[in-house]
């Protein structure tokens, strides 16, 4: 007899799948760490940072620095934010991410260059959390004091992560250098975007907005050339306070021109406002 509170096949899947992205980004935040960040004092603020920090100035293990922090901030995040929204699969990532510093501790590659130790740091940590992210986990640490601090002051949850990361950043400047500091922020940067890139790619697509008297004529004129779907919203002139079509269409960045050619073609009086979309779901587009 089947067992109906069994989860659905492509659930289960779908679990394995978020946990084996959850372990993956943490190993490669960890291997990144190990292997470019610790090894040129550069400490781009988290709980990392405080454990490159710490190891310099004390001679801590940067796996124990790092578990002796991340858990009692998960506890308290489970106690001062009445359960925490990635549950089981932080809790993989915050032990997961010590574990391969630990076993990775000897692993070393030829760079020196705190330059490059910044970039491909700060790139290989983005690519590791932007792999966790997309698997709706988290790896604590920031985030999790980030989103305390908030509780009891008010504060945003973005300002409290850049009050927290450039802490440890000023810290860094004391203990290393103020160089050794600046690098840091270039390693920020790179995490930043690298996340960006994982989590939205590079495909951004262009929003047009066409205002025209042939609203129908240049409706299907994209039809035709573009191969885009149309939407029709309502407008209402400022000046005039009639009513209006307002056409908007999306396209990727290289169908750009022949939707400006086209419309150009159709109505030469049209109004034509373009934006960019970060990321767009749905047919023709990413699946999501």
């Amino acid at each position: 007899m089947r067992n109906r509170r069994s989860a659905p096949p492509n659930a289960v899947t779908q679990v394995i799948f978020d946990y084996s992205r959850v372990l993956l980004g943490s190993a490669i935040v960890a291997l990144a760490f190990n292997l470019f960040l610790l090894p040129n004092q550069i400490a781009p603020g988290g709980v990392s940072g405080i454990g490159t920090i710490a190891n310099y100035a004390f001679g801590f293990e940067p796996a124990y620095t790092l578990w002796a922090l991340n858990i009692p901030i998960f506890i308290s995040g489970l106690l001062l934010l009445g359960g925490f929204r990635y549950g089981l699969k932080t809790l993989v990532g915050t032990l997961f991410i010590p574990l391969v510093v630990l076993l990775t501790r000897d692993w070393s590659v030829a760079v020196s260059d705190p330059l490059l130790g910044a970039l491909f740091g700060g790139i290989g940590v983005g690519l590791g959390l932007g792999i966790v992210f997309l698997a709706n986990a988290s790896t604590g640490g920031t985030d999790l004091i980030a989103q305390i601090v908030q509780r009891f002051t008010g504060l945003s949850v973005g300002m409290c992560v850049g009050l927290i990361d450039g802490f440890v950043v000023v810290t860094s400047a004391f203990v290393f250098s103020i160089e050794l500091a600046l690098y840091a922020l270039i390693a920020l940067v790179a995490i930043s975007k690298t996340i960006d890139f994982v989590q939205m790619g590079i495909g951004y697509a262009k929003v047009a907005y066409i205002i025209s008297n042939e609203e129908e004529q240049v409706q299907a004129a994209l039809y035709r050339s573009v191969d885009r779907g149309v939407t029709k919203l309502v407008g209402y002139g400022g000046y005039t306070n009639e009513a209006r079509a307002v056409l908007m269409c999306v396209v990727n960045q290289n169908e750009v021109a022949r939707l400006k050619q086209t419309v150009r073609q159709t109505d030469p009086k049209a109004f034509v406002v373009l934006s960019t979309a970060s990321e767009v779901l749905g047919e023709g587009f990413k699946k999501g």
